[in-house]
């Protein structure tokens, strides 16, 4: 999941998906789509570090965080990744980890 402007629209991310696979096609580029997400109350927290280190904080979110505020899960977390894994050191890495939840 990554955050685009407003002002991209579904022709914009059509003319990337084709860019992109105009030579050696990604894997999983087909799965690519703009989509908005509309999910109410969450619990979010920003990762620094290795996508790797992400489970013991979710863990913490699920099992510490949300009980101990008088909140309840309601749906899956995702990761908005704010880094290029690519091009960032694991230790340097920032994902937002978000939850949804209830009162």
């Amino acid at each position: 999941m990554i955050m685009v402007p407003d002002w991209l629209g579904a022709d914009d991310v059509a003319a990337a998906v084709e860019q992109a696979g105009a030579r050696d096609r990604p894997p999983r580029l087909d799965d690519v789509r703009l989509a908005t997400l509309e999910e109410g109350l969450a619990v979010q927290t920003l990762h620094v570090g290795s996508f790797d280190d992400e489970a013991a904080v979710l863990e913490r979110i699920h099992h510490e965080f949300v009980p101990e505020n008088g909140l309840r899960l309601a749906g899956t977390h995702h990761e908005i990744y704010l880094s290029d894994f690519r091009r960032t050191p694991p230790e340097r890495q920032r994902t937002i980890l978000r939850q949804p939840v209830t009162r």
